[in-house]
Parts: C-alpha cells; sequence; structure tokens
C-alpha cells in the first residue's frame, strides 16, 4: 500500500465556485474526498457532486475550528490532508507525496505556500507555512483569533514542494470576510494575556503602527513592488486588513472610555 492510498482530503467550503475546480483537479490521486459545506448556493455543491470520491456533509458555519473537528470525525484513514478550498497542489507536492514515508514518531507535516492573485504568483507574502498533513488520531483545531489551529502530538517535519494560494473570489466577499476578521483578531488581541503574544501580535495591539510597517514590508521585504499590478493590490489588501483591525482596537477602547 502506497502512503497517498492512507490520505484523505478534507476540504471546507462554503460558495467556492471561482476556486473549487482548481483545488480538486490536484487531487486525483484521492480514492476519497471528504467535504464540510456549510450552505453554498452559487454551484460548488454542483461541481462537487459529479465525482463519486467526493462525500459532501452539510453543517452550520460556526467556527473555522469546529468545521474542522467535525470533518476529522469522517475521516477513515490514518492520515488526513486538511485543505482550504482556495489552496492547489503544486505538481511538486503531489509526487512528494507519493514518495513519502512517514516514521511512527511523525504526527504531521507542514507546507509553505506560494501565494497568487489570480494566477500571478509573488515573490513572498505574510502568509505562513501550515501544517497540512497528519494524523487524525493526534490532532485537534483550536480557534484563534479570527482563524484557526491545528494542534499535532508528535513531531512535525517540512514538506519541500509548496502549495498554490489563489482566492478568486469577488473582491466584495474579500472586503465582507475582513470585517468580521478584524473583529475576532481584536477580541483575540485584547483578551490574550500580553506575555502570551507574539511581537508582531503586540505591535497590531498598539493599532496604528501596524498599517504602516505591513504595506511597507510587503512592498520591500516580501517584494511585492516588483510582482507589478498584482504586488500592488496584495500590499493594499494587506494595508487595508491592517487598517481595520486598527479601527476596530480603537473603537472597543474609545467606547470603553
Amino acid at each position: 500500500m502506497e502512503f497517498v492510498d492512507k490520505v484523505t482530503p478534507l476540504l471546507i467550503t462554503y460558495n467556492e465556485i471561482d476556486n473549487i475546480a482548481r483545488t480538486l483537479g490536484p487531487l486525483a490521486w484521492a480514492r476519497r474526498i471528504v467535504v464540510i459545506d456549510s450552505g453554498s448556493t452559487d454551484g460548488t455543491l454542483d461541481i462537487l457532486g459529479k465525482d463519486p470520491r467526493i462525500e459532501v456533509h452539510h453543517r452550520p458555519f460556526d467556527s473555522f475550528a469546529e468545521q474542522c473537528n467535525f470533518g476529522l470525525s469522517k475521516i477513515d484513514t490514518e492520515w488526513v490532508l486538511s485543505l482550504d478550498a482556495d489552496y492547489e497542489l503544486s505538481e511538486q507536492l503531489v509526487a512528494e507525496l507519493g514518495a513519502l514515508w512517514p516514521s511512527d514518531l511523525h504526527g504531521g507535516f507542514r507546507a509553505r505556500f506560494v501565494y497568487r492573485i489570480y494566477g500571478r504568483p509573488l515573490r513572498g507574502s505574510l502568509y505562513p507555512p501550515r501544517v497540512v498533513l497528519y494524523r487524525v488520531r493526534r490532532a485537534h483545531y483550536e480557534n484563534e483569533g479570527h482563524g484557526h489551529r491545528v494542534r499535532v502530538s508528535g513531531e512535525v517535519s517540512d514538506l519541500k514542494a509548496p502549495i498554490y494560494h489563489d482566492d478568486r473570489k469577488p473582491l466584495t466577499r474579500w472586503l465582507a470576510s475582513q470585517l468580521k476578521y478584524a473583529t475576532r483578531e481584536a477580541v483575540h488581541l485584547l483578551e490574550t494575556p500580553r506575555e502570551r503574544l507574539s511581537k508582531a501580535e503586540k505591535i497590531r495591539l498598539m493599532g496604528w503602527p501596524a498599517p504602516i510597517l505591513v504595506f511597507l514590508y510587503v512592498l520591500l521585504a516580501k517584494g511585492a513592488l516588483l510582482d507589478g499590478l498584482a504586488g500592488w493590490f496584495y500590499a493594499f489588501q494587506r494595508l487595508f486588513a491592517e487598517v481595520l483591525l486598527a479601527l476596530e482596537l480603537l473603537d472597543r477602547r474609545l467606547s470603553r472610555r
């Protein structure tokens, strides 16, 4: 039995018609794919229904962590490949998975990401590496700010090949999401003891420095300035997200006074 026969891809979806076909394309090796959908109405379910390998479970969305934990309960293989619906496995990563053979000490594997804007790869981004491949029984998701993080027991190693992040949903959808994310992130920063915050989180908690620093960091340190229109688009996205967070923090502090 090859390693990939022990792996089930897990996807979390909600109106991903602009992304889902590209995510499913590199998963031809999978015998079964589990999808947790929270009420798609845009045709996503029609695409998923055409593939007999795909098993869709419907669950109202409450948090990313709970959606993922629910998804883990539906996996019947030893390993799971947890993917967002705007991820696309690179050809190199598919080949790497085919040749992978973990030791008993391994709990999971971490992948790095190449960020794309409408198919155009950026030189760098703020998107961090994530543990995407892991043993089901050694994992549990927890909410953290506006996002979520999987806790895996055992050794975690890095995969060599990347995953592409390429979200092509309408900009209006992205803008609406940032409003919700800013609220959750503000609560996380304000309620987490200061000693448990990272250096970057402490800067964000201050409010005003983060938008300026992030904009310059993305343009200069991450090389977005050399990525043309796609680079400027990404830099302005990150600036907008940080401005929203700064406004949310200021609003909460002023309202308390």
